[in-house]
């Protein structure tokens, strides 16, 4: 029985190889590896891509969030002890930027249907203190709605798009990333647009955002050697610069791909047992823009025992993510929150096999370990 993984990178990859050696010769025959061409070159062509006037490459997705939550600290938007309102079921990483910035993450439920964070909860969340709601584009889906925006507005928010799963998703026209006060992705390997190490970007339309997050990111330095905040070490590398511009030619392409793997899943697949993603259907994924599917969750009740069935049939599947935010070790004080749809669907979600280079084949032997449960 042949294996079905849940990511094979190295087929993944293979696509771009000539191309992505080229640019590491370059770089290397360059003997220039950190804050070079590469890099510039790459901070224009997503900042187009995304349609905003700035993209600052930094060291990760969480880098990303933590320095601009930092850079509206130094330009006095919020202060320590100040509330970020976030999605209770995100990954850790967007709790963990709020926290290490010394800001109290406000952790709303998500709506079941799109695990995004729900609009309808927001508003009784907020306080005085509430200086900014973060949205999760999670699983490659947007979360961005008019009723988050005209919250913002009201109350005079920052909207920080946590966009790590979305590159290349829209909003009725406007690509993720674009609009919010600022954004942050991340180019784990994994991702849509994923680099061969870690790396992130931020994106924003204000200058003065930029330029701090750009100093934030150079250990906080102005000029060189001459440091007017206290910064961090978040530099994308000029290697890692050069393997995105080679795979950003083709995210489209490989967003398109993702879409018929999930089209071919949602005709297919017809298991009671199996939630399917809630606000999907196989006559629109493949024109709806507003996904990018970087993830294929379902939801069952007996995980342990269907990952086993699935891997007794040669199908390599996931969980993203299988303990809440809430009830993390590392959280002590979130753990006497209620938050039972959040708990609910860490307890049943499994990420089917997903990559634009999964053969139909292999999307068959998925659906039949599936359907066969």
């Amino acid at each position: 029985m042949k294996n079905v993984p849940f990511l094979n990178l190295k087929d993944y990859n293979k696509r771009y190889e000539d191309d992505i050696q080229a640019s590491l010769n370059r770089v290397i025959s360059s003997g220039w590896y950190l804050l070079g061409d590469e890099k510039k070159s790459f901070e224009l062509e997503f900042s187009d891509f995304i349609g905003v006037d700035y993209t600052i490459g930094v060291g990760s997705g969480l880098d990303a969030l933590k320095i601009i939550l930092k850079a509206y600290q130094v330009m006095g938007h919020c202060k320590d002890g100040d509330e970020v309102i976030v999605p209770a079921n995100t990954f850790i990483a967007s709790i963990l930027a709020i926290t290490d910035s010394d800001l109290k993450p406000v952790l709303v439920e998500p709506d079941e249907k799109t695990y995004n964070i729900d609009p309808d909860l927001i508003k009784e969340n907020i306080t005085p203190r509430t200086k900014a709601i973060m949205i999760v584009h999670l699983y490659g889906q947007n979360a961005y709605s008019k009723k988050i925006k005209k919250l913002c507005d009201k109350y005079n928010l920052k909207l920080i798009e946590d966009a790590a799963q979305a590159h290349g998703a829209r909003f009725k026209g406007r690509r993720i990333g674009s609009l919010g006060d600022a954004a942050a992705f991340s180019f784990y390997p994994g991702k849509n647009l994923g680099a061969m190490g870690d790396a992130g970007a931020i994106c924003t339309d204000n200058q003065e955002l930029a330029e701090c997050c750009r100093m934030l990111g150079n250990y906080g330095a102005a000029s060189k050697y001459r440091y007017k905040h206290k910064g961090f070490n978040s530099r994308m590398d000029e290697l890692q610069a050069g393997v995105l511009r080679v795979k950003l030619q083709g995210l489209e392409d490989d967003n398109q791909r993702r879409r018929e793997v999930s089209n071919f899943y949602l005709e297919n697949i017809s298991n009671e047992k199996i939630e399917l993603p809630g606000q999907q259907n196989a006559t629109t994924v493949l024109k709806d823009e507003s996904h990018v599917w970087h993830l294929f969750v379902v939801r069952v009740k007996n995980r342990d025992q269907f990952i086993n069935h699935l891997q007794e049939h040669g199908v390599e599947a996931s969980i993203h993510y299988p303990i809440a935010p809430n009830e993390q070790a590392g959280y002590p004080k979130l753990q006497n929150l209620s938050l039972p749809i959040t708990e609910r669907l860490h307890r049943e979600v499994v990420s089917l096999p997903m990559s634009p280079v999964l053969k139909r084949e292999d999307l068959q032997q998925v659906v039949q370990a599936v359907e066969s449960y």
